[in-house]
């Protein structure tokens, strides 16, 4: 069996060198994290007559609950740049992207239609909070997304070996 290896990736620690992530996607996520945790102390919504207003946080305590979980997933990530092979775990960008999405999905609900409004009996209003929740929750998804997308670091990534009249470069 022919070697088909090429003399550009003969080295393997060249072959890890080149699949790594770019931690773009890490910031981004991060920035838009901590715009989801400012927006979670602004106010959220509010009554027609502005009689009562309510932050992200006194709200619904979901919110608050998915801005913290934002924070310790991008510490995760920002930890896993300085340690993981190939500065990203596949898993925790892909955990982070789907919070990232249920973060946007809850900054919309308040948007179309605060949740509990009919339970409380109030018709209200959404505030400026929830706008730049919404904004921080996309920045989240999009740096969440950006990161899964670059390669993680694995040796037999099908890009990078080649074969050569039939037989594999394994």
């Amino acid at each position: 069996m022919a070697n088909s290896r090429t003399t550009a990736h003969s080295d393997r620690a060249a072959l890890r060198h080149d699949r790594r992530a770019n931690p773009t996607g890490a910031y981004v996520a991060t920035a838009g994290v901590v715009i989801f945790l400012i927006a979670t102390f602004l106010d959220w919504v509010s009554t027609q007559d502005d009689t009562v207003t309510g932050s992200g946080y006194e709200t619904d305590t979901a919110i608050p609950l998915i801005a913290f979980f934002g924070v310790g997933l991008v510490a995760a990530l920002l930890y896993a740049l300085n340690r993981a092979r190939g500065r990203q775990h596949r898993g925790l960008s892909l955990t982070t992207m789907a919070a990232g999405i249920a973060a946007t999905g809850l900054a919309l609900s308040y948007i179309v239609n605060a949740p509990g409004a009919l339970e409380r009996g109030s018709d209200y209003s959404t505030e400026f909070g929830t706008w730049i929740g919404l904004v921080g929750a996309l920045v989240w998804t999009v740096g969440a997304f950006l990161l899964a997308k670059e390669p993680e670091g694995d040796d037999d990534w099908h890009g990078t070996e080649h074969t050569t009249a039939g037989h594999d470069a394994h």
